[in-house]
């Protein structure tokens, strides 16, 4: 991937070698409203975070208060080395930030809102002709670059805006909430993009309430609600705090329902029974139970359409964290609170 040379750091200016984002005790508060209070994380380069909250958590504006659209009441933020309270031009010129709603230009084509951009930032119009092509076949809009915005799809312009975050090639990208509004298939695509851009060597730090998003792509979560973390870990960690995994069988006969269920207690555990599903869950122990389980089953000849283990969901640690699954609408934006 061709680059653009990043802008030279004035001296003494050493960015931490292993380390792309921190966010250390940040905290906001509007009038007597606390919206963030005391986050606290890091983001190794190269990797992707996953900032996780209901509505109204205060994700938002964490995101605003590192990006440095809106100053901290109290703690700061490093972004490739850059504290956003005393280096904000540093900061900006190392990052990109993709909102909620793209931010192209509608009259103009594809390629005049990348140069149009890419002069903002000072760089040279050779490299920035080579640079604007390269994005434009980089998210699939080549064919589309000479179109006027207005003409593009959702997911079209959901790309461009990425495209144009990364004119000058920051090594740190914050998405908040990349895919909102966009169909399954142009999400999916969206994904590839962003697993090549990691690949590449760039930093994501995404928002999202799609708890499938954050499980496809963040390598760490950071769970917040009312302005705090409440959890942190890789999505296996935070699933396995969840619960514990459960044998899945779906029986292929319902009339073999209660010969199931009776084999399934013999493991000393409760089972549920969904007979429209011809399904049946149990607490189980791990792998180990897999093999024992199958083969008293094989020896009573009940037949079985399905069997394995399945651990909880995103979803479903999002809702013992929270007391909501992530698709109830129950509280305000984070818009909301910049607002107060």
């Amino acid at each position: 991937m061709n680059s653009v040379t990043a802008p030279t750091a004035v001296p003494g200016d050493v960015a931490t070698t292993d380390v792309a984002i921190e966010a250390i005790d940040l905290v906001k508060r509007f009038g007597d409203f606390t919206a963030v209070d005391g986050v606290s994380f890091t983001v190794p380069r190269g990797t992707v975070l996953g900032l996780l909250g209901p509505n109204g958590a205060g994700k938002t504006t964490t995101v605003r208060m590192m990006t440095t659209l809106s100053p901290p009441t109290s703690g700061t933020a490093r972004i490739a080395g850059y504290d956003v309270r005393e280096q904000p031009g540093l900061v900006r010129q190392n990052m990109g930030l993709t909102g909620q709603a793209a931010t192209v230009d509608e009259i103009l084509t594809g390629r005049e809102n990348l140069r149009m951009i890419g002069g903002l930032y000072g760089i040279g119009r050779k490299a920035l002709a080579r640079r604007s092509e390269q994005l434009l076949e980089q998210f699939s809009l080549t064919d589309a670059g000479d179109k006027q915005v207005k003409s593009y799809s959702g997911g079209m312009r959901r790309r461009l805006d990425l495209a144009v975050s990364l004119i000058a090639a920051p090594p740190v990208l914050f998405l908040d909430e990349p895919t909102t509004g966009l169909d399954p298939r142009s999400r999916t695509e969206l994904w590839d993009v962003l697993r090549d851009l990691v690949a590449g060597g760039t930093t994501l730090l995404l928002t999202t309430q799609y708890l499938e998003e954050a499980d496809q792509l963040a390598d760490d979560i950071v769970v917040i609600d009312k302005g705090r973390i409440i959890a942190h870990g890789t999505p296996l960690q935070l699933k396995e705090q969840a619960g514990a995994a459960s044998l899945v069988l779906t029986v292929s006969h319902a009339e073999d329902l209660p010969a199931a269920e009776a084999l399934l207690r013999k493991n000393g555990t409760e089972v549920f029974v969904d007979v429209p599903a011809r399904r049946l869950t149990a607490a189980t122990g791990g792998l180990g139970d897999l093999p024992r389980v199958a083969a008293w089953f094989e020896e009573s000849g009940i037949s079985v359409d399905d069997f394995g283990l399945a651990r909880p969901s995103l979803d479903d640690v999002f809702l013992s964290l929270t007391g909501h699954r992530a698709t109830d609408d129950t509280t305000t934006d984070d818009t909301d609170e910049e607002k107060s």
